[in-house]
């Protein structure tokens, strides 16, 4: 039998910890504090209807495939990609844009708007690909044993990148784009990560490459909680147990390692080995009682956007919603540079709808469809007080029924909100911040919290917050280099001999 282990959060980081670790003849456990798997990635059902609480699309599909592929076992999930990949509404034009992988068609939708469309977005993503593949192996898919590694690991990077990363991803569009409609599209993907395109560095216009042109946008058959499913099928066929209901409170340690957690209960869970799958900068502080990482230290970092979301269940099928849709207006500056950090949320907000059911009809009962609408607001440094839940709901409702001509008040079946005050208490999210650190200069790559503690031998993070950083994939490869680390300094467990299934 292999080493113990022991995972704090059975999100897809510490789920697909758990697979890759037991895969090598681990022994492992997940610890839980919510009632079912998933983290983020989760799930609710209710009045017949089935929603995807959280991320409702990826990129990168091929980082799913390569750890099924290190698991032994063929994918089990299958993808649908997404064409459009989504659709945009301006508050001054009618139709939306349809953003298409295919230049031709994209640059149809700009027609009179943009001229040679194609060969702007051409140039555009050929520099932001060399971005990605300069980066993926040098950077993003590599362990650092300090900050000095990881800057010394920066300049193998191609210098002509240097300069990206200090300036913004907005003005990185400002010299490719003239229409303001083009950049507030292109831009969006820095909401992706929690953030604006005005505090986001350059760089990130890889993610327009993935996007456009490296690998587009996919879901998963039958919603997508079925990665978290499937997850835990595999796990437990491992012989992983899941503990849910199960928060983490404290800790004991002896001779530089941690010796057991305690929970709520005052239960004590031993192991050899740790990994954290929560926030990996507010579990120093809370858990760890780290100074570093203390309640007003934490607060004067950088965090992503906080979410506010509505999981609507309506009779009737609603016309001009994609899969996913985006509803802006014309003050997108002054709203990016407001809406995180003030107590006011705007009567006409910004948000994105997602309509699961077009791609997933059973997730809605016959002649239904679920939507999933998710508004940035200000984490709970800025708002605390949400007893105007109700009110921005409907603020937001009678915008979109105004915006696609559907009567959302009259076809409602069922209703649900999570403020950020939901976010916190359900997964722990610090201060209600939906993704975790954002990826400013001072916090992206080897400035994130390490995948390995910094006091304890036998303790290490995997998730979102810590290296390389958010989004699904991102996550995937966090497991991965978890992985390694712990193999690397434990001595590594010969891969058992699994052949595909």
């Amino acid at each position: 039998m292999g080493k113990k282990v022991i995972i704090i959060g059975a999100g897809l980081g510490g789920l697909s910890t758990a697979l890759r670790l037991s895969t090598r003849g681990y022994q492992v456990e997940i610890l839980e504090k919510y009632h079912q798997p998933g983290g983020r990635l989760n799930q609710l059902q209710k009045d017949g209807f089935t929603f995807d609480l959280g991320p409702s699309f990826f990129s990168m599909s091929y980082e799913f495939e390569e750890l099924f592929k290190d698991a032994g076992v063929q994918n089990p999930l299958e993808f649908n990609e997404l064409d459009p990949l989504y659709g945009v509404y301006f508050s001054n034009r009618k139709q939306p844009f349809l953003i298409y992988k295919n230049l031709e068609k994209l640059a149809q939708e700009f027609k009179g708007i943009e001229e040679k469309m194609a060969a702007k977005v051409e140039g555009y993503l050929d520099q932001a690909g060399d971005i990605f593949h300069d980066t993926e192996f040098r950077v993003v898919k590599k362990n650092f044993a300090s900050r000095v590694a990881y800057l010394l690991g920066l300049t193998k990077v191609p210098l002509k990148h240097a300069p990206k990363l200090f300036r913004s991803m907005w003005s990185e569009l400002e010299k490719h784009f003239e229409s303001e409609e083009a950049k507030v599209i292109f831009s969006l993907v820095a909401f992706f990560l929690g953030s604006t395109p005005f505090n986001t560095p350059a760089v990130y216009s890889l993610l327009n490459y993935t996007e456009l042109k490296h690998d587009g946008y996919w879901n998963v058959k039958g919603g997508m909680y079925k990665i978290t499913e499937e997850m835990v099928r595999l796990v437990e066929e491992r012989g992983v147990k899941i503990h849910y209901r199960t928060e983490v409170k404290d800790f004991a340690y002896a001779k530089g390692e941690i010796s057991a957690f305690i929970d709520q209960n005052g239960k004590q869970w031993k192991a050899d080995l740790f990994v954290v799958n929560a926030d990996a900068a507010a579990f120093r502080g809370k858990i760890l009682q780290r100074e570093k990482y203390s309640a007003p230290r934490l607060d004067k970092m950088d965090w992503t956007l906080a979410p506010f979301t509505i999981y609507l269940g309506v009779k009737g099928k609603i016309d001009n919603l994609y899969h996913h849709t985006y509803f802006l207006r014309d003050n997108f500056r002054e709203y990016a540079d407001e809406i995180f950090k003030t107590s006011m949320i705007p009567d006409k907000p910004y948000y994105y709808v997602n309509v699961s059911s077009r791609s997933n009809p059973e997730c809605a009962p016959e002649g239904c469809e679920n939507l999933f609408i998710l508004c940035p607001v200000p984490d709970l440094r800025f708002k605390s007080d949400w007893d105007d839940r109700e009110e921005i709901a409907d603020n937001i409702l009678k915008d979109l029924s105004e915006r696609v001509g559907f009567d959302f008040a009259q076809n409602t079946l069922s209703r649900t909100i999570l403020t950020p005050l939901e976010w916190r208490d359900k997964f722990n999210l610090y201060q209600g911040s939906g993704l975790g650190l954002a990826h400013g200069m001072n916090q992206v790559g080897g400035f994130r919290p390490a995948n390995k503690d910094e006091v304890f031998g036998n303790l290490y993070y995997v998730g979102a917050s810590t290296v390389p950083g958010t989004g699904l994939p991102i996550v995937v490869i966090s497991s991965k280099l978890v992985t390694e680390r712990i193999t690397a300094d434990h001595g590594i467990v010969p891969k058992r001999q699994l052949q595909l299934q």
